[in-house]
């Protein structure tokens, strides 16, 4: 049973395409679709011999990496704008104010409500429903709140 050059380029990048997802960093799938563009090519003729095919795929895979990647990127994995330090953790949330998000007894937890999303808060005193507080400082992904002033 042999097989041809474009089925054999076509699985892998395949192969390729679905390694990116265990190995994720975006560079696999664009080596699939430089194997991709090789199965084509050869199966247009265009590719007939294997030093040709194995130089089709360098250069497509290497092309594509080049210009689509940093595209792909900020896709899926954000773009970190101008105003945004991606520096930043969550320690720099001292001193902003939040919305108490259902009412928090004393030395007890609850949520309170920072830039449209709900935290887990804890607070030393009694907080309201609704009622303006203050992040003092955070443990873990817990925001520490006090009433404000």
């Amino acid at each position: 049973m042999s097989f041809s050059p474009e089925l054999i380029w076509f699985v892998a990048g395949l192969a390729l395409i679905l390694s990116e997802f265990m190995l994720p960093g975006i560079i696999l799938v664009f080596f699939g679709a430089g194997a991709w563009l090789t199965a084509l090519t050869s199966w247009l003729g265009l590719t007939p011999g294997w030093t040709s095919q194995m130089l089709t795929f360098a250069v497509s895979s290497v092309v594509l990496l080049v210009i689509l990647r940093r595209r792909f990127r900020t896709r899926f994995f954000g773009y970190v704008g101008a105003d945004q330090d991606p520096a930043a953790n969550l320690d720099d949330l001292a001193g902003h104010e939040v919305v108490v998000r259902g009412a928090i007894p004393a030395g007890g937890s609850g949520e309170v409500e920072y830039k449209g999303a709900n935290w887990k808060a804890r607070s030393a005193d009694a907080l309201v429903d609704g009622q303006t507080a203050v992040i003092v400082r955070t443990d873990g992904i817990t925001l520490m709140v006090r009433p404000q002033d």
